[in-house]
């Protein structure tokens, strides 16, 4: 079999229970996460300013007067 002649400690291979796949999908993310080293970093808090409403966009102004297709659901 494949599997039996290149895994190897080098490069392992992994299997993947799949029947949920959401499921498989975070499984497989979390693991290659949690083989690559990292450390944690020191942040520093960010303080942002209050936000400004001068020349505000409004995406709604563009829209007026167009075509839509009805939405069912």
């Amino acid at each position: 079999m494949m599997l039996e002649a290149t895994d190897s400690e080098h490069a392992p291979w992994y299997v993947v229970r799949s029947n949920d796949k959401r499921r498989a999908r975070l499984n497989c993310i979390s693991h290659i996460l949690k083989l690559i080293p990292y450390k944690k970093l020191a942040r520093t808090r960010v303080k942002l300013p209050k936000r400004s409403n001068k020349n505000k966009y409004d995406d709604q102004a563009s829209l007026k007067g167009k075509n839509f297709v009805l939405e069912k659901y």
